[in-house]
């Protein structure tokens, strides 16, 4: 199941792409500074981030769980470790990255599907701001 998995040209990194594209941004995909992130802006030392809610620990939420637990019925200890070390990892590589003197953008898959209009709205004026 897992190998399945796209990480990296999802719809909502293909969307936000296509929105700063039109926008007149131009920047780099899947750079290979630490963590990998799916935007970079190497001259004004931007990165984006798009989180894919279930791989990153958000799914319960979305589903109105008590916790993340609950979205697990079978191999609860093994899938809770799982996300929660992803978690702890996408954490790290902020932290990483911010002494680096990085500004670090994370999204949600949903939230970016949701109206990604306003999410390059908002990186747009975060990168010509910087």
């Amino acid at each position: 199941m897992m190998a399945r998995v796209r990480n990296k040209h999802s719809k909502a990194e293909l969307a936000i792409r296509r929105r700063l594209f039109q926008r007149g941004l131009r920047y780099r995909i899947h750079h290979t500074l630490i963590g990998k992130p799916d935007i970079v802006f190497t001259k004004r030392r931007v990165v984006i981030f798009i989180d894919g809610d279930f791989w990153h620990g958000n799914a319960w939420r979305l589903r109105g769980l008590a916790s993340l637990a609950e979205l697990f019925p079978n191999r609860t200890e093994w899938w809770v470790a799982k996300i929660t070390r992803t978690m702890q990892r996408d954490e790290e590589v902020t932290a990483a990255l911010t002494t680096q003197r990085w500004l670090v953008l994370r999204y949600w898959e949903s939230t970016v599907l949701a109206d990604p209009d306003v999410i390059a709205a908002e990186i747009e004026a975060i990168v010509r701001d910087r």
